[in-house]
């Protein structure tokens, strides 16, 4: 009696229902394992960021030296060092994979438009945290990258410098910076596991999406002990591909240019952002206007919100939907050369092909996705 009030009045009652007994549609492929792996990359950037927190000193003259002390004197520092660093990538790799598993079954279509648009907003806090901790080093790529990608915002009329320095804390990247960049790259991942909890109730609220696309018709069977074991071996293969990053080529998806100590007087021949903001990068230089190429970067993460309010079909999954499949291949190798287009000089031809790319990113989700579910419309 008294067990069966624990289980039911406690918060065992919501993990049973929420992760034990939760009832999962029969035919969910390994693809659904995404979303359990991003909350285990959370957890790791989390554990990892507290330990190294413990020996970073935010300070411009001895953030640099403290790193390295970090990864030459604490007792295993390079290897939380290497797990956060490398966990960012697999963070985002994860994401990516997410989200456009997400856009193939059409997961933002009507009932789950807000757990689509939460899924976005986290996108977004995961970008601003993964910015901020990458200022952190006080490397050469970090200082620079935070001078450019800050200055975007004196590009607002009026209210821009004042935004600038605002955000620096002063008039040019330096000890008021750090410091805040540093606060807020420790706060945001908490909120970010906050927004999580919000995401996974909005999912429970409707149940999972499936390869089908369709709520009717479809068995259900509880998450353990039947798919528990999917996401165990999805997440066997997500650490032997991790692991093999931090022990064999931990610095392969970083910038030898970092491991030089920041220095205001001498700019980068090429200043580039982690992989995972390559593509975005690469819409902002592709526009001639600077403004204009703020408004078309942000634009592009809005578009994505937007999914769901630009859906005309009825018809979720791409599997059913010949033309679209295509189309949806089109949009995935597109954001993929959008990645390649933003690691090159800004010069003919990247640029040209770079504007050529994110005219197609906007037409493929403004005008092609909604035109499409008109014309396959069952």
């Amino acid at each position: 009696m008294i067990a069966g009030r624990w289980i039911k009045n406690s918060f065992l009652s919501f993990i049973s229902n929420h992760i034990i007994i939760y009832p999962t549609p029969i035919n969910l492929n390994y693809a659904w394992s995404f979303g359990s792996l991003a909350g285990i990359c959370l957890v790791i950037q989390i554990v990892t960021g507290i330990f190294l927190a413990m020996h970073y000193i935010p300070h411009i003259d001895l953030a640099f030296d403290s790193v390295e002390h970090i990864m030459r004197d604490v007792n295993f520092g390079w290897l939380l060092r290497y797990l956060h660093a490398n966990g960012a990538s697999m963070f985002f790799l994860v994401i990516y994979l997410h989200i456009f598993r997400g856009i193939y079954y059409g997961s933002y279509m009507y009932p789950r438009e807000d757990l689509w648009v939460s899924g976005i907003i986290l996108f977004v806090l995961m970008m601003a945290t993964a910015f901020l901790g990458y200022v952190l080093p006080w490397g050469q790529m970090s200082f620079w990258g935070a001078t450019v990608i800050t200055n975007l915002f004196s590009a607002i009329p009026v209210v821009g410098p004042s935004i600038v320095e605002w955000l620096w804390g002063g008039f040019s990247v330096d000890q008021a910076t750090l410091n805040r960049f540093y606060s807020l790259h420790y706060f945001l991942p908490f909120t970010i596991a906050g927004g999580t909890i919000i995401h996974l109730c909005l999912l429970h609220k409707h149940g999972s999406n499936n390869p089908l696309g369709i709520n009717t018709n479809i068995s259900y069977v509880p998450f353990y002990p039947y798919f528990y074991v999917k996401d165990f071996y999805a997440l066997w293969i997500f650490l032997f591909i991790y692991l093999s990053l931090v022990f064999y080529a931990p610095n392969l998806l970083g910038h030898p240019d970092n491991y030089i100590p920041a220095n205001p007087m001498v700019t980068p021949a090429h200043i580039v952002p982690e992989w995972y903001f390559l593509p975005f990068y690469a819409i902002l230089r592709s526009i001639p206007d600077k403004l204009g190429g703020v408004l078309a970067m942000f634009g592009a993460i809005v578009v994505l919100a937007a999914l769901p309010f630009l859906n005309t079909a009825n018809v979720r999954s791409n599997l059913f939907r010949p033309i679209s499949n295509k189309v949806f291949w089109i949009v995935a190798g597109n954001f993929l050369l959008l990645g390649w287009i933003g690691q090159q000089p800004v010069e003919y031809p990247y640029m040209e092909v770079g504007l050529f790319c994110t005219c197609l990113y906007f037409f493929l989700f403004i005008v092609i996705f909604p035109f499409l579910g008109i014309i396959e419309e069952v």
